[in-house]
């Protein structure tokens, strides 16, 4: 028999699993939701008194007991926060644990504690600010949110308006002690077979935890082994309350080691881009990349394609060097205009102002280049770098002529927390005036993704921007290198025709 021990996320406590657990129960399996001490458990929920050590101190209790009972396979389940008891409580019984499930979670990590995993910097500086005041006799525990709250938490989405009821009525405070203790783990728990449970409306996908193993990002790297597998739920970061089925019938499928496996040399970077263009040479200056028309005369406009992101500091090749970039800047320069790529900081979803600095330096530079025509300047976004678009739309410089962005992400996802408004497509656009912006709309896009989408086009639309929309109805994102299809060649010629036209006009 499979035994379920189900551990909660911030705030709430073991009804949460009410409905899974019944289908769970009803498949056969033995469940046990923990009651977190102060969160649905015993005790106060007095920071001072409680702490991480206490929540993984419950889930011993619980797996202790599980083990006396009955001897079956114990499978850990830990939402959001619930992770970190459930991988401090792990470690020190790792050998009565066939698996871990991170269900919409991140990956904790030794010594660090769980307000670091918190998305929301607001929210977070707000949990140190009450420890700051706990720590004078003030307090000691965040409160709950109010109802519409809960999505700097992560997305609600698809939860039914009476489960957010509940969930809000049954929310306890967080003791702080759970959040700033840090995580100790000996590394005993490392060979347990784990699972991943990705909720795709939160804005996590296998596709993007595939794409980071792509970029070369370390602490990813053992995900790709043979005891790891991932599942993808489109739903919020509440799937217990807004499909509990299916949530059960993922845990079950976990459970018997099924799911989908990373793979170990990731290849989405080094596939080439889809179109033939020539092996230019580049001129290579600081961050910047120049790939000049092979016969031009006199200043020639430039096109700067701006990398998206985040991308982890040790990712090599680095952006500039990918193949979708660097063939973009080769087709632009085939075209007789300057391509240009560069690097840039966006390293984390808290990186947009060192971003957007970089970018405003390299655009400079590549304006005072003698080759360059500075009064014809085109910015083409890609991905993650939608949110830098803002800067461009809210004070048009007269050399821009154009804008475009690729499959790009026009707002934080939900499990970006809030970014600066300062970084807000939707609002910038309304003083774009008459700059031409083209957007490359991939239809195969995920939900969270494409709902960025749609907001900044609303807002296009109120205002009346000119904003030319390419679709790819059967493009993914990065369809450059991922969907090898004419249509997708045809969305790229129609792009950089339309971006040209505006550039050249």
């Amino acid at each position: 028999m499979t035994v379920f021990i189900l551990v909660p996320g911030v705030f709430t406590g073991p009804h949460v699993w009410d409905e899974s657990a019944a289908h769970l129960t009803a498949a056969g399996a033995e469940v046990h939701a923990v009651a977190l001490t102060g969160l649905g458990g015993t005790g106060p929920a007095v920071g001072g008194e409680v702490d991480l050590e206490t929540h993984i101190a419950d889930v011993l209790s619980v797996i202790d007991a599980a083990r006396q009972a009955d001897g079956g396979e114990i499978v850990l389940v830990g939402h959001d926060y619930g992770i970190h008891p459930v991988l401090g409580a792990a470690d020190r019984r790792a050998e009565s644990i066939a698996r871990i499930v991170y269900l919409d979670s991140g990956l904790p990590r030794d010594g660090v504690p769980a307000l670091a995993a918190v998305p929301d910097q607001g929210v977070r500086e707000q949990a140190l600010r009450a420890a700051g005041e706990g720590a004078q006799g003030a307090g000691g525990v965040l409160p709950p949110p109010a109802r519409d709250a809960w999505r700097l938490w992560g997305s609600t989405a698809d939860v039914p308006d009476a489960a957010l009821d509940r969930l809000t009525s049954l929310a306890s405070p967080q003791p702080l002690g759970t959040l700033l203790q840090p995580l100790t783990l000996t590394g005993a728990a490392a060979t347990v077979p784990m699972a991943g449970v990705l909720c795709a409306g939160n804005g996590a996908s296998i596709a993007m935890v595939q794409a980071r193993v792509d970029f070369g990002e370390p602490t990813l790297q053992a995900l790709t082994g043979p005891r790891v597998t991932f599942f993808e739920l489109p739903t919020g970061h509440w799937p217990m309350l807004s499909d509990p089925t299916a949530l059960a019938e993922t845990l079950l499928r976990a459970a018997a080691g099924e799911g989908h496996r990373l793979t170990p040399t990731g290849t989405t970077r080094v596939r080439p881009f889809l179109l033939d263009v020539p092996e230019l040479p580049r001129e290579r200056n600081g961050n910047v990349d120049l790939y000049l028309p092979p016969s031009a005369s006199g200043p020639r406009p430039a096109v700067v394609f701006v990398h998206g992101g985040p991308v982890p500091r040790e990712a090599r090749p680095t952006p500039r060097d990918w193949p979708g970039l660097t063939g973009y800047a080769r087709y632009a320069a085939e075209k007789g205009v300057v391509g240009v790529t560069l690097d840039h900081r966006l390293h984390a979803v808290t990186d947009y102002e060192p971003a957007a600095s970089d970018v405003a330096d390299a655009v400079e530079r590549v304006r005072a280049d003698p080759r360059v025509d500075a009064d014809r300047i085109a910015l083409w976004f890609f991905s993650g770098s939608g949110p830098l678009t803002a800067d461009w739309m809210g004070k048009t410089p007269p050399w821009l002529r154009c804008l475009a962005a690729n499959y790009p992400i026009m707002a934080p996802l939900p499990n970006w927390g809030r970014l600066d408004s300062r970084f807000s497509p939707a609002d910038a656009v309304a003083h774009a005036g008459s700059l031409p912006i083209v957007l490359v709309r991939a239809g195969l896009e995920t939900a969270a993704v494409a709902a960025t989408v749609e907001e900044f086009l609303t807002a296009a639309r109120e205002c009346g921007a000119d904003v030319e929309v390419i679709d790819v109805p059967n493009g993914h994102h990065d369809f450059e290198t991922v969907d090898r299809t004419d249509e997708s060649r045809e969305a790229v010629q129609r792009a950089m025709r339309t971006v040209l036209r505006r550039l050249t006009a």
